[in-house]
């Protein structure tokens, strides 16, 4: 059989088995088994694959078709253009979540430039109006980092900034420092291990080849960043098998989903410094009830920020002290 082939067989048995996307699927495996890129199998469309590259092929796409996460499989998943490792102890990231990262970038400009005035103001109101960059004074934390994604894909495109992040999970964790060492070779994250903000108080302390801190986090952030457990308990038996597979205690949400992101917003403020902001990815569904909780908390200036569908994915707003 051919890669050409087999291709077209994988793709119509994840077909058959109500897979929503076959073609990319089944491509992506074949391309783990050839350790190589889905790009070179168009090119190596005619070659011929031994019988026991057909047999890995097809015990992988078994796999997919039983419901088993392409991510999983494979052991990666690309998010903003970095490969992240991933594994069953964390969630997948995906393409909505990538609507955070750039929230936050955004907010992080607005943050910087207004760092940069005032600076100029206190120091030097002659200066010319060319922006500072004070982005090594600005603190970013990112609560149930998972695999990492997210405090890394910030920390890739502003490696100055200072940037720590928690989990619950110790696997998650280790995961997440992985990923940190492979990904930011001339940077570095401080990881926490903790339910929420109780994490600051407890270093996550692994292989000394990486970065490890050894004392509790005292500093204040000027950005708050979360994706955290938001489907409603009742909803996630009803949720596709590969996200059922996925760690639960990443998604479960309480009753109404809202459990975790409740106790986010009232505690935020305690770790927020003057005009801080905290931004979450949330269902949006939730997002009036959301809003209405960071009004009733003493958060103002609230934004909603879209998703590629078009979908309200992730709110934020600003603390005033």
């Amino acid at each position: 059989m051919i890669i050409r082939e087999a291709l077209a067989q994988g793709s119509a048995d994840l077909k058959y088995a109500g897979i929503e996307t076959p073609g990319l699927d089944a491509s992506l495996l074949l391309a783990h088994v050839l350790n190589t890129t889905r790009a070179a199998l168009t090119a190596r469309a005619t070659e011929q694959l031994s019988e026991k590259t057909c047999a890995a092929f097809c015990e992988l796409i078994e796999r997919r078709a039983g419901g088993e996460c392409t991510a999983y499989i494979t052991g990666k998943k690309e998010f903003r253009g970095l490969d992240f490792l991933v594994n069953k102890s964390v969630l997948v990231p995906r393409p909505d979540t990538e609507t955070l990262v750039e929230a936050a970038l955004e907010v992080l400009s607005k943050i910087n430039n207004a760092e940069a005035q005032r600076h100029k103001e206190i120091n030097n109101p002659g200066a010319s109006s060319e922006v500072l960059n004070l982005s090594a004074r600005i603190k970013v934390l990112d609560l149930c980092t998972g695999s990492g994604a997210i405090a890394i894909a910030i920390k890739k495109e502003i490696p100055i900034l200072e940037i720590y992040a928690a989990d619950i999970s110790i696997k998650a964790l280790e995961t997440a420092k992985e990923n940190a060492s492979r990904l930011l070779p001339n940077g570095k994250i401080d990881f926490y291990h903790g339910d929420l903000f109780d994490a600051l108080k407890n270093p996550f302390l692994s292989s000394p080849l990486i970065h490890n801190v050894s004392v509790p986090v005292s500093e204040i952030f000027s950005l708050i960043v979360s994706n955290p457990p938001y489907i409603p308990s009742g909803e996630i038996s009803s949720l596709p098998a590969e996200v059922q597979n996925e760690p639960r205690t990443a998604l479960d949400g309480g009753e109404n989903g809202l459990d975790i992101i409740k106790r986010i917003i009232e505690n935020a403020p305690q770790y927020l410094e003057k005009d801080g902001v905290l931004l979450l990815e949330a269902d949006p569904r939730q997002m009036k009830d959301i809003s209405n909780l960071l009004e009733k908390h003493g958060y103002d200036n609230i934004q909603l920020f879209n998703d590629l569908s078009g979908s309200q994915r992730v709110i934020g707003g600003r603390y005033k002290k």
